[in-house]
């Protein structure tokens, strides 16, 4: 029996800061995403407050060899991904351990600073990992609110 959506979210509220979210997968061709983490998240969409750093972990396994690895992070309003500088693209200084091999899982590390300048708004947050061929190792999607 497949546990509803509602039973689905409720275990996902009801636990620690950094569980495993409900995330789309936006275009994953080299790998495939098993999990993906931000923190603190304890409830969807994230509330993302200004000033703050936030802890994203996913894990994947790849489907390729790729010497390195280099993310692309996005704000998705009205359709239009509006670029997001993250401190480190580098997945090779991310958790990663390169040359990635083929049919191993890794787990991707990084930081999202969600600026004092940002404004108040809800998007959907994309992060893409491109291996060295710049196809997507993993693209995930989630819904947040930036807020004071």
């Amino acid at each position: 029996m497949v546990p509803s959506p509602l039973a689905l979210l409720l275990a996902l509220g009801a636990t620690a800061l950094a569980e495993p979210l409900r995330f789309v997968d936006c275009g994953s061709i080299d790998g495939s995403i098993q999990e993906v983490n931000v923190s603190p998240c304890p409830t969807q969409p994230c509330l993302l407050h200004k000033g703050t750093s936030y802890s994203i972990n996913v894990t994947f396994a790849s489907k390729i060899e790729s010497q390195g690895s280099k993310a692309r992070v996005y704000g998705e309003m009205l359709h239009v991904d509006i670029p997001f500088p993250i401190p480190e693209p580098d997945g090779c200084k991310s958790g990663i351990q390169c040359p990635i091999q083929k049919g191993h899982s890794y787990s991707y590390l990084n930081k999202l600073p969600v600026k004092s300048e940002y404004p108040s708004i809800k998007l959907i947050v994309k992060w893409e990992l491109v291996d060295d061929q710049d196809q997507m190792l993993f693209c995930w999607k989630i819904p947040v609110q930036i807020t004071s």
